[in-house]
């Protein structure tokens, strides 16, 4: 008997965490009532797996998450009955892999670091201290977000023609840029997207099931892949940028407010959408 999947899966910064203080608080209660109803919460994000694995113990999240803008997706190993194809198990997780190693791309911004001299900062070259005062994390936080393994976070610090150069150098070299609220990541043609879909057939397959209606929550632009390919999206404002556009025309909510407390809201606008839908049904 075929069934149908429910399914969130969102952005970290600025969307499930304040934008300033990482807090998710506002966002508990609608996390829990989630949990009771059985609706896996999937945290897709610029963050490493080490960040991800204390942020889902801080949650008590148990279901697979996305790393480094869709570089990998880590399912717990025997969360599906049958290992998916294409993972390897990999300390407790079945990892899928979708693009070359950090050190390839390390190199790359190394070229153009000589060519480009001040026009950027990546997470590799600032060390510890450096990520602290970019992102307001503290030291140890700061040393989880440097062990990534399929992306370089970059702050860009030179003029709008030099990012025209800057983006186009990494491209030839084959390198995809996605641009976050505050980075931009350099990694291989992946992304949240790619992600997003790969992971429902999973869900799907590992509930034989009839349709699988997905929520993506993200605010930045390097969310626009997934936010694109989900049976709904949820648009998470910010403070100091309009909300990146949607090809799509319908299946959109926009929350109200910021952060955790636009997340709440949205996701109940799109609980209650899904019970006017089976009512109307």
């Amino acid at each position: 008997m075929s069934s149908i999947v429910y399914l969130v899966v969102t952005d970290l910064d600025g969307s499930l965490l304040d934008h300033n203080d990482y807090s998710y608080e506002p966002a508990r209660p609608m996390l829990q009532l989630l949990e009771e109803m059985r609706i896996p919460v999937v945290l897709a994000s610029s963050k490493t797996r080490a960040e991800m694995l204390e942020l889902r113990s801080e949650l008590d999240n148990e279901h697979p998450f996305i790393v480094e803008n869709g570089a990998a997706i880590c399912i717990p190993h025997k969360y599906f009955q049958k290992q998916p194809p294409g993972t390897e198990l990999c300390d407790g997780y079945w990892v899928r892999e979708l693009v070359p190693s950090r050190e390839h791309w390390k190199s790359s911004l190394d070229e153009l670091r000589e060519k480009m001299p001040g026009c950027f900062v990546d997470f590799a070259t600032a060390g510890i201290t450096g990520i602290v005062q970019m992102t307001g994390l503290s030291p140890d936080k700061a040393a989880l977000a440097n062990e990534r393994q399929y992306s370089e976070p970059v702050q860009w610090r030179g003029s709008d023609q030099e990012l025209e150069t800057f983006l186009s150098e990494l491209s030839a070299a084959g390198a995809r840029v996605l641009k976050g609220g505050r980075f931009y990541s350099v990694a291989g043609d992946c992304d949240k997207g790619q992600a997003l879909l790969w992971l429902r057939e999973q869900y799907a397959l590992a509930a034989k099931a009839s349709a699988v209606y997905d929520l993506a929550v993200g605010d930045g632009e390097n969310d626009v892949p997934m936010l694109e390919v989900a049976h709904h999206a949820l648009q998470i404002p910010a403070h100091d940028r309009a909300l990146p556009k949607l090809d799509r025309k319908d299946g959109i909510i926009v929350a109200e407010g910021y952060g955790p407390e636009a997340w709440a809201f949205g996701v109940r606008e799109w609980l209650r959408g899904l019970y006017q839908s089976r009512e109307e049904a």
